[in-house]
Formats: C-alpha cells, sequence, structure tokens
C-alpha cells in the first residue's frame, strides 16, 4: 500500500487549513467597506492564505507528478498576487511603470497558461485528460495576463483601471480556489459529475465579476474619477 512521505502529510494538512482560511476571509473582504481598514487587513490575510495554498500546492501536483494542478497552481497564485500588486501600480495611467517582480510573475504565470491551452490541445495525457478545463482556464489565464502585459507597456486610458483589475483579479483567484476544493473534495460525493465539477464555478463566478464590474462602472461614471481615486487611495 503506497504511503505518502512525512512532508506531504504536512503540506496536505497546511494546503487545508489555508484553503478553509481563505474561502472564509473572501466573502468578508468583499462586504466589508472598499478600501477600509477592515478590507484591507482581511484583504491581506486572505492574499497570504492564497499564496500558502498555492506553495503547497505546486511541490504536492509535482510530487505525484499531476502536472494538470501544477500549472494550474501557477496561473492562481498569479491572479491574487497581481490582484494585490495592481494596488502598487495605479501611477501606470499617468505614465508610471511596472516593477521587475511584475514581469516576472506575469512572464512566469504567462508560461503556465500557455502550456495549459498546447498541452490541452496537443497532449491531454499529460493533463491527466483534462483537455477541455486545461483549454478553457488556460485561455482565460493567457487572455488576463496578456492584458496585463499591454497594460505595462501601453498606458490605460481608463484611471480606474486599477480597481476593475483588483476585483477580477481577487474574485477570479477565489473561483480557482473553489475550483480545487470541488474536485479534490466534492468529487468523493458526486462520482459522476464529471467535468461539471470543474466548471461550475466558473459559470458562477465569470459572470459575477462582469456584473460587478458594470457595477462600478456604472458608480463610477456618476462621480469624478479624481474625488474617487483620492477617497481609495489607501486601497
Amino acid at each position: 500500500m503506497h504511503t505518502d512521505p512525512l512532508w506531504m502529510k504536512v503540506f496536505l494538512t497546511v494546503h487545508v487549513s489555508a484553503g478553509m482560511v481563505s474561502f472564509i476571509l473572501a466573502p468578508v473582504a468583499l462586504a466589508t467597506a472598499k478600501g477600509g481598514t477592515q478590507h484591507r487587513r482581511w484583504g491581506m490575510v486572505y492574499l497570504w492564505s492564497m499564496g500558502v495554498v498555492s506553495c503547497t500546492a505546486l511541490p504536492m501536483a509535482l510530487f505525484r507528478p499531476v502536472l494538470f494542478l501544477a500549472l494550474v497552481s501557477v496561473v492562481s497564485a498569479y491572479l491574487a498576487f497581481s490582484g494585490y500588486r495592481v494596488l502598487k501600480l495605479k501611477d501606470l495611467a499617468s505614465g508610471g511603470s511596472a516593477r521587475p517582480i511584475d514581469w516576472v510573475a506575469a512572464c512566469v504565470a504567462l508560461a503556465g497558461s500557455v502550456s495549459l491551452v498546447a498541452l490541452g490541445w496537443l497532449r491531454p495525457a499529460a493533463v491527466q485528460h483534462m483537455q477541455v478545463v486545461a483549454i478553457l482556464l488556460g485561455s482565460l489565464g493567457t487572455r488576463g495576463i496578456i492584458a496585463d502585459l499591454w497594460r505595462f507597456v501601453r498606458r490605460p486610458t481608463d484611471k480606474m483601471f486599477w480597481w476593475y483589475s483588483h476585483l477580477t483579479k481577487f474574485i477570479a483567484s477565489y473561483i480557482a480556489a473553489w475550483t480545487a476544493f470541488s474536485t479534490a473534495t466534492l468529487s468523493h460525493f458526486f462520482r459522476h459529475a464529471g467535468i461539471i465539477l470543474w466548471l461550475w464555478p466558473a459559470a458562477i463566478g465569470v459572470p459575477a465579476i462582469v456584473l460587478t464590474t458594470a457595477y462600478y462602472k456604472r458608480k463610477f461614471a456618476a462621480r469624478k474619477p479624481p474625488t474617487l481615486a483620492t477617497g481609495l487611495a489607501a486601497a
């Protein structure tokens, strides 16, 4: 009978614990006043929790090996990281520039996303035959990361770009967390659900991102951007 090494058991315990924290705190951060002390506090705890989730998932996935989950963990980590970093890049709209860490993170995540798409098309067995999901998640990740890189080289025209990116990335990272939980845990209870277990979080989360972004765009359009940006500067 195969027994996992001790480090795997430790990593799994830490991984599950951090995942539970992120599940609880994401709604808390979203529900608190944007830019307020509570929002920043719980948002940072969520960020670090997601970092632990991704950092423990990667070596476990490579040890199995489960290349699909390894690549997904890279993209998931970037979503949370870039969602935080964009708050430090508000000056891109006024001529500022991205830092080396932003370029490195984006390029590594882009490689992971493109690999998901390529392997999904060309070598489904390499991504555990999750062909459709690999192509879908990889395509969404590639699109978002290329948009980030484009902002690094071409000044954003919308001064509130950082707000939309922050919101989108953090919700997307939460979708990724639910996707992993669904396949790792819910699959034991819904054995015949198949690909639905991979796709239902995105089916709910993507429309939520679209509707929430549209809501804030309408809200911001009714105000003067400089005043709003000043009020949210501490975000």
